[in-house]
């Protein structure tokens, strides 16, 4: 039987910024790993919008680690990376839920990126972000950007073993 988790993404604060479903693919010691399916709605409450995702995604959330991870997957290949920098994740029953601080890693045709340095410079004095909170975030982006390059987990391969768990159907969302 599927075990459903809702995600929620918080800013600072414990505002909630969006939130989806997903399924549950491995759960190990402090971390998940979850399905998002094709064309799950994401509700984003900042924006006041739903958006639905048309593509698959493996995601990564940790309650030790200040990141997550979402592999959007396309045509059975991994089309972009995207890394949250974030307080380590809370699961409470079905529900996830990460401080999202706004800085972001991700990877578009094969190049990796930081992006949304303007959004934290502004979240940063609109939520009053502690300066020892700053300076973390700083030192997680640069632990993140390391374990990518030296391929450490989730990194590892992981993400691509989970992706056999994609139901097959994914052939149809062409």
């Amino acid at each position: 039987m599927e075990q459903t988790f809702r995600i929620k993404a918080l800013k600072y604060g414990e505002l909630l910024h969006y939130e989806w479903d997903t399924d549950l693919l491995e759960e190990g010691d402090g971390y998940v790993f979850v399905l998002g399916r094709y064309g799950r709605k994401l509700q984003h409450h900042t924006k006041q919008s739903v958006f639905t995702v048309n593509n698959w995604s493996i995601e990564f959330f940790s309650s030790k680690h200040w990141f997550t991870v979402s592999a959007g997957i396309v045509d059975g290949q991994i089309n972009e990376y995207y890394c949250n920098i974030n307080m380590p994740a809370v699961k409470n029953g079905n529900e996830i839920s990460f401080i999202d601080l706004d800085l972001d890693l991700v990877q578009r045709g094969g190049k990796w990126m930081v992006i949304d340095e303007d959004e934290f410079a502004e979240n940063a004095g609109k939520f009053g972000y502690p300066e020892q909170l700053i300076r973390q975030v700083r030192e997680e982006l640069a632990a993140l950007e390391a374990r990518v390059a030296a391929r450490e987990f989730p990194f590892d391969g992981t993400i691509e073993r989970l992706m056999a768990q994609i139901p097959q159907q994914q052939e149809l969302k062409r």
